[in-house]
């Protein structure tokens, strides 16, 4: 059975079922209103998740826009309630008469609202905080949540509520915010400063659907009807002045590539999609082929695999800034479609372009009203956006995050193989091999200075006294991207380590509680510092400074290997299911140009939007990193012990 067969007798049998559920959603939803955070869509797709139908809008729009909502859920934003330019709500929304429900900045707009006054907090905080509730006060949020010890909530603020609004009562606090959650009953309003739409507040969930039953709310939403909606949107945009499209697929190998590409031949059938896998020479050792035959075993006969890797090579070739190399690969995409159009005679006015873009990478690349750019995404370049404004663009993942993609892909009859497999973006490893020309700039070089200073006066208290004689701390002279309250930090990484060991290996303490207590530690009290890296080898001799490195075919087959022993131990202790996704990094550090350094990044997520370092059993760890430390070329390995945020998944 082909893979078109397979995927078709998989999806035709809850068509029916889906339509119904389409058409009863248009009667009740719950409205999300996108005040620029990352979290707005992770709000709207928690709701859909728990089976509610909800829908994003923005504050500003029109009372006629909350037909049938039977509740509104105000957004967290990155911006500071009385800064200049910040996004407004609609006053007469607060003359509904529906539940509403602020979340962060949206914990603001209605404590403002009712006359509550706003300041900058004492004391930010970012990552986790224990939540204590005053049970008396009877919040329906909290029904069925066990308060009889404090629960952990995921924050991520600068400022914070000063003065409760009019009819206000606090019902829950932390220990830094003591209006961490507040209620006012006769109004049915309800606001909390911390982030219940993550997985990190793991009573998220029943606060949302406690809300969902307080709004008088119904299911009515599930993947049968997701499923079908983007069918039809499929088949609607590949149907443009009346004439049908054929559309052509980049595939990364990836799952958003594939499970797009799924989707596209269950759509319109094999005949007129063909997917085109790229050799960019940015893929993992071996990628390519391991593609090829994973597609072909699945049934998959609409694919072509073609090596474009010089290209893309002297596309980035010289090119140190994260924004540009980003770019060059996105644009050199276009190119390269364009020279396959040509070479297969296919004419492009004939065939759109689809990609397998989800949410939370418009969002990143400032796609929305009121989001700000944290990166340039490869599938928003310009040439990109020209073709999306002349509608030649179809994105089927776009309104989807990562798991709801896995959840597609398997109602589809996608194997696991290919449905589980950790995400590699098209850019590939061009994006973990960081770039410089070997010079700190005046301003950074005063940054790093500063971040020097922080990181000398922090002090720790939760490692044993032999640990602390053997400490050292120092600042990387790379710098990391991160995200910070929903704006991009370009800052300097933390390093620390603990007694050499022998051989260049260095200790690497029993807990992972305490190591995340320093990454934690170090970044929400430092200005300059986004990221905190362990230290766990070192060539012995070795004098490590920062080297003039770009994207090379070199560095790019160091990268791969290195990143391939991970990878293969990963699989071997089954530990490759329990992590969402590792990355490599190749950093410019290392004592001569020839040789390397490397991070290694695994992490656990399940909605991208946040995520926390994997805690690997510390034997495979230290049995991955004598591997690596055996190649002639490596100099050091790290291990990076940053969460998400302040730090994102990758360094570039």
């Amino acid at each position: 059975m082909n893979a078109e067969r397979i995927i078709a007798t998989n999806a035709r049998e809850s068509a029916d079922h889906a339509q119904a559920q389409i058409e009863k959603s248009a009667r009740q939803k719950i409205v999300v209103l996108d005040f620029g955070s990352q979290y707005a869509h992770l709000i709207a797709k928690r709701f859909r998740a728990l089976g509610y139908y909800s829908e994003i809008a923005l504050p500003s729009a029109e009372i006629s826009e909350f037909a049938n909502a039977k509740g509104i859920v105000l957004s967290g934003g990155p911006a500071s309630i009385y800064e200049k330019g910040a996004p407004q709500l609609n006053p007469e929304i607060l003359k509904l008469e529906i539940p509403i429900l602020g979340l962060c900045y949206g914990h603001y707009v209605l404590q403002k609202g009712y006359g509550g006054k706003i300041q900058k907090a004492k004391v930010g905080e970012f990552g986790f905080a224990m939540l204590k509730i005053e049970a008396q006060k009877n919040c329906p949020l909290f029904d069925g949540i066990d308060f009889t010890c404090e629960q952990q909530v995921w924050m991520s603020h600068q400022d914070e509520v000063e003065e409760l609004g009019v009819g206000f009562e606090a019902v829950g606090a932390t220990k830094d915010c003591r209006f961490a959650a507040t209620q006012n009953l006769s109004q049915k309003r309800f606001s909390l400063q911390f982030h219940c739409e993550v997985k990190d507040t793991p009573c998220g969930n029943k606060i949302l659907e406690n809300f969902a039953k307080f709004c008088g709310m119904q299911k009515n939403w599930n993947q049968d009807a997701v499923l079908e909606t983007i069918l039809q949107n499929i088949r609607r945009d590949a149907c443009r002045n009346g004439s049908e499209k054929n559309v052509l697929l980049f595939l990364s190998g990836g799952v958003d590539s594939t499970v797009a590409f799924a989707l596209l031949n269950r759509a319109l059938g094999q005949k007129r999609v063909l997917g085109l896998h790229i050799d960019n020479g940015f893929m993992r050792k071996d990628e390519s082929s391991k593609v090829e035959r994973a597609y072909k075993e699945f049934g998959f006969e609409n694919f072509i695999c073609k090596d474009a890797s010089r290209s893309f090579l002297e596309a980035v070739s010289g090119l140190s800034d994260p924004q540009k190399k980003r770019m060059a690969v996105g644009e050199n995409f276009i190119r390269v479609r364009d020279d396959f159009f040509a070479q297969q005679n296919l004419d492009p006015e004939e065939w759109m372009l689809a990609q397998g873009t989800l949410y939370p990478d418009i969002i990143e690349s400032g796609g929305t009203k009121n989001s700000h750019t944290i990166k340039t995404h490869h599938n928003r370049v310009q040439g990109i956006q020209i073709l999306i404004e002349k509608g030649m663009v179809i994105e089927p993942l776009k309104d989807l995050y990562k798991d709801e993609v896995r959840a597609i892909g398997k109602k589809l009859g996608l194997s696991d193989a290919l449905v589980m497999r950790h995400p590699f973006p098209g850019p590939g490893l061009s994006i973990n091999v960081l770039c410089t020309d070997g010079i700190l700039s005046e301003s950074e070089q005063e940054e790093f200075k500063k971040a020097s200073e922080e990181i000398s006066k922090i002090r720790f208290t939760q490692f044993c006294e032999h640990c602390l004689q053997s400490l050292k701390k120092f600042i990387l002279p790379v710098r990391s991207v991160g995200v910070q309250g929903d704006f991009r930090t370009y800052r300097f990484p933390a390093v620390i380590s603990f007694g050499n060991e022998g051989g260049g290996f260095f200790h690497l303490p029993k807990f992972w509680e305490k190591l995340d207590s320093a990454s934690v530690q170090i970044t929400n009290s430092a200005r300059y510092i986004n990221r905190c890296v362990i230290r766990l080898y070192q060539r012995e001799g070795a004098e490590l400074k920062l080297q003039k490195g770009f994207c090379t075919k070199e560095r790019l087959d160091q990268l791969r290997e290195a990143d391939d022993i991970v990878l293969n131990a990963l699989h071997e202790s089954g530990e490759y299911e329990n992590i969402f996704q590792h990355l490599t990094i190749a950093l410019p550090y290392s004592s001569g140009e020839n040789r390397a350094s490397f991070v290694l990044r695994p992490v656990v997520s399940e909605d991208v939007m946040t995520a926390r370092f994997a805690e690997l059993p510390q034997d495979l760890l230290k049995e991955i990193v004598r591997k690596i430390a055996a190649m002639d070329f490596c100099d050091a390995v790290f291990f990076d012990l940053t969460n998400k945020p302040p730090a994102t998944f990758g360094w570039e």
